[in-house]
């Protein structure tokens, strides 16, 4: 890496860019943001009180994305030739400037606006309204690109001189156990790996949802919801009341990815406020939890509706998507612990209670939709049915009988 920032020249940087005066010096000012191993975050303050945010990604020759800065700015680009989609106001274009040399992104600030994570845990509440609106939006974005070759191709521009594979399938399974890892994860997280080995059936339907995956339109991949921004006044607004942020690993993909993407992390919510203890089984435990999911429900099931109600033609293409939803949900789960794993070194019950209920989501989603949801999927998808006709999805015969010892999701 050429430079590398820091609050004691980013200043200067941002001069040498043409993006901050030289005499507006004085009333600069800088602060360093939650930054990561991956991605150094600078919050600078200009003269009007004017606030850019400075990102720039380290190690980016060792940790294996080296695209990823390249892939928002790409983004970006897209926003301003497709006016469709950059007049969507929560996907509305952020980025001044990328610096591709020293991996350095530089995007306005939304001092108005907060991560619907942090809003979650700070308010404990959790409006409809909300989810309507990041519904409505992502089933836009779908909608809009959806089977439309000029994205795809648009998307798929790699750096100058380089090349990138275009479509990247997410469903991977967890990798096998071997020498190396003894040195990376340590002794009580190794269960982990032990357990999701002796579910013989999770890595099946984990093999089946790669198989599944239908790359159909631009996707982003990575919408959990600290990459949600909600307005300080969202309850005053009829409009702008998200934005969808971090684009880094958007893409052509499969929409059922996002939306289980996103399901999952409202899921964290509850699962993280779980009651754990030895002595309780798995059923006791949901029903003792500190967030309940009956808390959760009414936002999924505004979340999934106000997304069908935007884009109801993808039930005439994918019978099955509202199944593979689900499956993705417990996906992105297992996906949690790993990252957990990755970053605490810890796999404590809690991760044994994420990683039963996703097991339960990946191998029998007829009765997880009801679970997650609180209605099962006919309930779901009949409002829609009486304005468009969906072809019915054929359930496949099991031909290997599956047993799940107290692992089953309530209501299921």
């Amino acid at each position: 890496m050429l430079l590398s920032l820091s609050s004691h020249n980013v200043i200067q940087y941002l001069q040498e860019t043409g993006l901050c005066r030289s005499e507006d010096r004085a009333s600069n000012k800088d602060e360093l943001l939650r930054s990561s191993k991956q991605n150094l975050n600078l919050l600078v303050t200009l003269a009007g009180n004017q606030k850019l945010l400075v990102k720039q990604k380290r190690h980016i020759e060792n940790n294996g994305t080296p695209h990823e800065f390249f892939n928002e700015w790409l983004f970006q680009q897209l926003l301003q030739q497709f006016p469709v989609i950059g007049n969507t106001s929560a996907i509305a274009p952020l980025i001044l400037h990328y610096d591709e040399s020293n991996s350095i992104l530089v995007r306005n600030y939304l001092s108005e606006y907060s991560e619907l994570g942090e809003f979650y845990h700070q308010k404990d509440i959790f409006p409809p309204e909300i989810a309507t609106a990041i519904g409505t939006t992502l089933a836009g974005l779908h909608r809009a690109t959806f089977e439309h070759r000029e994205y795809r191709n648009f998307m798929a521009t790699a750096p100058e001189g380089q090349f990138r594979y275009s479509f990247y399938n997410p469903a991977q399974g967890v990798d096998s156990i071997s020498p190396e890892i003894f040195g990376t994860v340590p002794t009580e997280a190794l269960k982990f790996y032990l357990l999701y080995q002796n579910y013989e059936s999770l890595e099946s339907a984990i093999a089946d949802l790669a198989y599944e995956w239908q790359p159909c339109c631009l996707t982003h991949n990575d919408l959990n919801l600290d990459n949600i921004l909600i307005h300080s006044r969202w309850d005053n607004l009829d409009d702008c009341l998200i934005k969808l942020i971090d684009w880094e690993a958007c893409g052509w993909g499969d929409p059922a990815f996002d939306l289980g993407t996103l399901i999952a992390s409202y899921l964290g919510i509850w699962l993280s406020s779980l009651v754990v203890d030895p002595t309780i089984e798995l059923e006791e435990s949901l029903h003792l939890a500190m967030t309940p999911l009956e808390l959760l429900q009414p936002s999924l099931l505004a979340l999934i509706r106000a997304y069908l109600n935007a884009f109801p033609m993808i039930l005439e293409e994918q019978s099955d998507f509202i199944l593979r939803v689900i499956k993705f949900t417990g996906l992105a789960l297992i996906n949690q612990i790993q990252e957990n794993i990755k970053i605490c070194k810890y796999f404590g019950n809690t991760d044994i209670y994420m990683l039963q209920i996703a097991k339960n989501l990946l191998t029998i989603p007829e009765q997880s939709v009801l679970s997650i949801f609180g209605v099962s999927e006919s309930k779901i998808v009949n409002p829609l049915a009486k304005i468009y006709k969906f072809p019915q999805h054929e359930k496949e015969q099991q031909l290997v009988p599956l047993f799940y010892e107290k692992t089953r999701l309530r209501g299921c």
